[in-house]
């Protein structure tokens, strides 16, 4: 129970903050846009800032207990590698989903402010068709895990997890974003669009990262990375596991849990 609800907690708050960034430079009357009008450097600074807010909360006393998914593309990605049991990545999500909705909730206090960004939900561009959205969140979604498991799986790389997320959420919103948005996570697109109602093309936030769940999980099978083994189910924190099953093992006989830490 304490990881799931570190985990709805994590969730909550990445929403809370994250999107605030997004509404904050992208909604109607914004004082960031009154400094920086150019609406790709804003996306620039929005990926940025919002990876900054997810890194933190991997360091946080929330990432030590949980692991700090806070994305069910994330805890699906640790399963197939066999990081994860699946009763626990099922509790994983359905936390990460109740949390993105719990955390947009305050989101309502941003007025007409966050009105006019429809509470920071996410829906493809203008002229963009869906097919070219979910495309757009299939790439992106699997640029993030093949980054993970790259830094995850290498021992020197490991301790710097975190510091990925701001210049990777830089760069994939900055170009990508005018095609769906770059959610890459279907918790994060959930919570906004029943605060806002906001349900066009809801769909694409499920199916794009799903896609790009199997596009990186296959990449890192197929390819060199496979090196890089992920044998842990945490973005930071990776020596502490009190409840022993964030941490698996290679044995003869397959993948085992144990107690670590």
């Amino acid at each position: 129970m304490a990881l799931v609800a570190a985990e709805f907690l994590g969730t909550a708050l990445l929403v809370t903050v994250g999107v605030s960034v997004v509404i904050l430079a992208f909604g109607a009357g914004s004082p960031v846009a009154a400094v920086l009008p150019s609406p790709a450097w804003r996306r620039l600074l929005t990926g940025f800032g919002f990876g900054f807010v997810g890194a933190l909360i991997a360091l946080s006393p929330l990432g030590r207990i949980s692991g700090a998914h806070v994305n069910p593309a994330v805890t699906a990605a640790f399963w197939l590698k066999g990081a994860m049991a699946g009763p626990l990545a099922v509790a994983y999500v359905l936390a990460q989903l109740v949390g993105a909705v719990v955390g947009a909730l305050p989101l309502r206090f941003w007025g007409p402010l966050g009105a006019s960004v429809r509470f920071g939900a996410t829906v493809p561009g203008a002229s963009v068709a869906p097919a070219a959205a979910v495309a757009g969140e299939a790439l992106t979604t699997a640029a993030l895990l093949l980054g993970l498991f790259l830094f995850v799986g290498h021992r020197r790389l490991r301790p710097f997890t975190p510091l990925l997320f701001p210049f990777l959420y830089a760069a994939m919103v900055f170009l990508e974003a005018p095609i769906s948005g770059t959610s890459t996570n279907p918790a994060r697109s959930l919570g906004p669009a029943v605060v806002a109602g906001a349900w066009h093309d809801w769909w694409v936030y499920w199916l794009g990262p799903a896609l790009g769940t199997a596009l990186g999980a296959g990449a890192h099978a197929l390819t060199r990375l496979r090196r890089f083994e992920v044998d842990v189910a945490k973005l930071y924190h990776f020596a502490h596991d009190p409840h022993g099953v964030l941490r698996v093992a290679r044995r003869e006989g397959g993948w085992d849990a144990h107690r670590s830490g």
